[in-house]
């Protein structure tokens, strides 16, 4: 890497010191194509509970041979690579990907020196995968890394699944607390201050260099910049905790200082907006923490169902009702019996005599405009 910091340092300096950079950063990339392409490492195939131990770089595949049972909804199989040196791991989906690294590519260059170099990794293996493969970079010539394929029951996949089906479930109680709206908003601070951040500071990158602005600034900057501070996340906490403590307080309060001034939300169609995107994130945490995808199906359709069930009886019970009054046959009136119509007179008398007691002692009664209307007013 030397000569290449010793390139990007004479093409800061004048128009000359700017084409001599050009012309040695021209041959350097060539050297390294030509290198590249002379070097064919050959792939080792992962076998599950191996061990691989290697002193070079080297690149390795491992095959899918069979499809996950139901019993492995929370198992999870990892690659780790485990070294004395740093090293670059590069993660493609089959051997024609490793055999594309090997090539020269103007991308793959600039990507390896963005790559970060670590030395203890784990690389996720997808159970639906036909291929995927490692290709493994080491710098150190006395280095020693070694690389373990295996298969593990991983509990923070059922904590995801359970965070999602609680999300799902009760998202309309989430979307109307007050409590969830302050911390969520706090959060979404916290992780939205830090973006803001790394954006601008990708911004204010220096423009004169087009090695330095495909380098260092736009998103990829700062992806990288998340990645790295997430890799080492806990080292932070262990090393600068006051400084973290004391951004955390302070972002916090502001952003808690925001959602106090705009309060919680009170229009009906807002809160059932988060509550539908709730229960959508909710769904889509329960499918990631599920690794059999059949099965994930299976329990975001019973969930639903669950959740939501007594809308289908109810449409299903509005439908058989008109359906059925639709196609009812009119019934012939039925004629009542003397008895009956003797009961139903007497009952109508005596109910029409209360109303009529009721109105005449009422004060709107008018006792004398009544007599005076009557024709006999002795009968």
């Amino acid at each position: 890497m030397e000569p290449m910091v010793w390139i990007l340092q004479m093409g800061r300096s004048g128009m000359a010191g700017r084409l001599v950079a050009l012309s040695l950063l021209l041959v350097f990339v060539g050297h390294y194509g030509r290198c590249s392409a002379e070097k064919n490492h050959e792939v080792i195939q992962l076998r599950e509970g191996r061990m691989y131990t290697k002193n070079e770089s080297q690149h390795f595949c491992y095959k899918n041979t069979f499809l996950p049972k139901w019993n492995d909804i929370w198992t999870k199989m990892q690659i780790r690579v485990n070294s004395s040196s740093m090293i670059r791991v590069t993660l493609v989906d089959s051997e024609e990907k490793l055999k594309e690294l090997e090539e020269f590519n103007v991308w793959t260059f600039m990507y390896s020196f963005v790559k970060e170099q670590l030395n203890d990794t784990y690389i996720n293996v997808d159970l639906y995968s036909n291929e995927t493969c490692i290709a493994i970079h080491l710098d150190d010539t006395e280095g020693i890394y070694s690389v373990l394929l295996f298969r593990k029951s991983d509990p923070y996949l059922f904590l995801v699944f359970l965070v999602g089906l609680l999300l799902f479930f009760y998202g309309d109680s989430l979307s109307r607390s007050q409590l969830f709206y302050y911390s969520t908003g706090m959060s979404v601070g916290m992780a939205a201050s830090m973006l803001i951040f790394i954006f601008m500071l990708s911004k204010l990158m220096p423009k004169k260099n087009a090695f330095y602005v495909l380098l260092l600034s736009g998103w990829s900057f700062s992806l990288y910049v998340i990645q790295l501070f997430l890799r080492n996340l806990q080292e932070i906490c262990k090393e600068y905790w006051q400084y973290l403590l004391g951004y955390m307080v302070l972002v916090g309060f502001i952003s808690f200082a925001i959602c106090y001034k705009y309060g919680p939300l009170e229009n009906e169609r807002s809160i059932n907006i988060l509550s539908w995107t709730l229960q959508l994130i909710g769904m889509l945490l329960m499918f990631l923490g599920i690794q059999v995808r059949h099965v994930a199906v299976t329990l975001m359709v019973i969930a639903f169902c669950t959740k939501h069930l007594e809308y289908p009886v109810h449409w299903i019970q509005t439908a058989y009702r008109t359906v059925k009054k639709a196609t009812a046959k009119p019934s012939p009136p039925r004629l009542i019996t003397e008895e009956e119509y003797r009961k139903q007179g007497e009952i109508e008398t005596r109910r029409a005599l209360e109303d009529l007691r009721g109105y005449c002692s009422s004060p709107e009664f008018s006792a004398w405009k009544a007599v005076s209307r009557i024709q006999s007013p002795k009968r």
